[in-house]
């Protein structure tokens, strides 16, 4: 049974016996994170794309546990050069690790490295991470998208974490929609409240959520599956 647990923003860590992973480790710069990055404990770490407040911490976590990022082929190039363990993956793509398996699915946002996002890292990406006979969808950042229909269609999601901070992802409205399309069990909200920008209210989200268990989860609480 896989631990799940929300560290603010989009970075999520799911833990199952040995295998721990981490997603968009956003530690170190975000004001509102639920863990140091000198604490995180991985085997794995999931980008899912260029931007600083999803590669946040990835290659100092990485090289700290000696784990292995998993990314799009351009982030695994860049992360590669810093020393560290990699594993690309693109679009469509999926590979079945030793804690289970990870497929990379397409998101609507842009992709780069730095502090003006200026070097190139490929296209954003969502993940699908199957463990422990439970399925997680991690969109990263992303604009609805009417292919997450086929994504729900495809796949019996037990959880997703969904944007709802809008400016540069999904609102409220449109993140309740992406729920309609991909039918999980499980949701909770991401990417909101960092930064004045992205302000948003989790529970006007929840009032509209039909047919879906919300869980709003602050940063440092999990959520056992």
């Amino acid at each position: 049974m896989p631990e799940v647990k929300f560290l603010g923003h989009s970075c999520v860590a799911i833990n199952s016996g040995d295998h721990k992973l981490i997603i968009d480790p956003f530690l170190t710069d975000n004001p509102k994170a639920g863990a140091k990055s000198e604490d995180i404990d991985a085997n794995w770490v999931l980008v899912t794309h260029g931007h600083g407040d999803h590669i946040g911490d990835a290659i100092a976590i990485a090289k700290k546990n000696n784990a292995t990022i998993i990314a799009n082929f351009e982030i695994c190039n860049l992360v590669g050069g810093e020393g560290c363990k990699f594993h690309p993956l693109h679009i469509g793509g999926g590979f079945n690790f030793d804690f289970g398996r990870v497929k990379m699915t397409m998101a609507l946002h842009g992709g780069g490295y730095g502090p003006d996002a200026s070097r190139y890292t490929g296209p954003a990406t969502g993940f699908l991470v199957y463990i422990d006979g439970k399925t997680i969808y991690h969109p990263g950042d992303t604009g609805l998208f009417y292919d997450m229909n086929l994504i729900g269609e495809m796949n019996e999601i037990d959880l997703a974490f969904l944007p709802i901070g809008d400016n540069f992802t999904m609102g409220i409205d449109d993140a309740v929609k992406a729920v309609e399309f991909l039918r999980p069990k499980k949701v909770v909200p991401m990417h909101f409240d960092t930064f004045d920008i992205i302000k948003a209210d989790p529970k006007e989200f929840a009032s509209k959520v039909t047919g879906c268990d919300v869980v709003i989860l602050a940063p440092g609480e999990s959520i056992n599956l």
